[in-house]
Formats: C-alpha cells, structure tokens, sequence
C-alpha cells in the first residue's frame, strides 16, 4: 500500500463537498438534491463508480463546473466517491439534502479552502483515508475577531 496526498481543484467563488456513496443512481440523485434545494445555483457533479465500467459519471447545470468535478474525480481516483462544486450558493444550503440521498453513506467535507487528500492505493484501486481542509490554527481568536465573525454571519444573512 502506498499513501498519495491529491490537491483538489476548486474553482474561483466556488465550494467543494466531497462524499462517498454506492450507487450509479447518485449523479442524479444528487442533481436533484442540489435543484431542489438550491435552484439558483451553478453545480457540477462527478461520481466514480467502483463496478462495473467504472466511470466517472457526471451531471450538473454549469459546463465548467461539471468539467472541473470530473477532473478532480479522475485526479482522486477514488471508487464511490463524489464530488459536487457549486457557486451561488453554500454547502450549509445543500449539506442536509445531500446527506439525505438514500445511498450517500458520508462527507468527508464541504469547504471553500484548499483540499489535499489523503488517498491509500493498493492492488484493488484508491480509498480515501482523510483530507486537509484548509491551514492550520494560528492562535485564539480576540474580541475583535469574534465581533468580525459576527459580523460576517450577519452580512450572509445567517444571523439578525
């Protein structure tokens, strides 16, 4: 068994949700989680089946979204695992009616950082072991950081 770390690609004003899940359907299972939920946004899907033909199947709204998503799959290589990128909207619109696909089994994470992935390869293919989302804490945050956190939820309209 080897270790690989794979930087993913997140397009500019986009974010990243990537999970493991078991079932051709999920592409459009997810494409219709994501349009129900959040029908104002741009997205793309990738699922890369682990049978079978084992494509990367793929679905979406946004052609450079949708190409970007299947990049990244193939650069994971990572069997039943998906990954959706969308603008226009946040992962905290989409995360619980993502999570609520029959045969989504996990989210390994929903962000708008850069994302390496820990990926083991053996004989069989790729798993995903975990991820790095973003940088490491820098220190504590004071009470001008908590005042501009504050703020921020407020500007997106998640707080009065």
């Amino acid at each position: 068994m080897e270790f690989e770390i794979v930087k993913l690609n997140i397009p500019e004003n986009s974010n990243l949700i990537l999970g493991q899940s078991h079932f051709i359907k999920t592409a459009e299972d997810l494409y219709e989680a994501m349009a129900g939920t959040a029908p104002g946004s741009k997205f793309g899907i990738a699922f890369s089946e682990a049978s079978g033909p084992c494509l990367v199947r793929c679905e979406g709204n946004d052609p450079d979204l949708i190409s970007a998503a299947r990049e990244n799959s193939l650069a994971l290589g990572c069997g039943h695992t998906f990954i959706i990128l969308l603008r226009d909207a946040f992962p905290i619109n989409v995360l619980n009616a993502v999570k609520a696909v029959q045969e989504v089994c996990g989210i390994f994470c929903a962000t708008a950082n850069p994302v390496e992935v820990v990926v083991a390869r053996t004989g069989q293919g790729g798993g995903i072991m975990g991820v790095v989302d973003g940088s490491m804490p820098k220190g504590i945050e004071s009470e001008d950081d908590v005042a501009e956190r504050r703020g921020m939820l407020r500007k997106f309209g998640y707080k009065l």
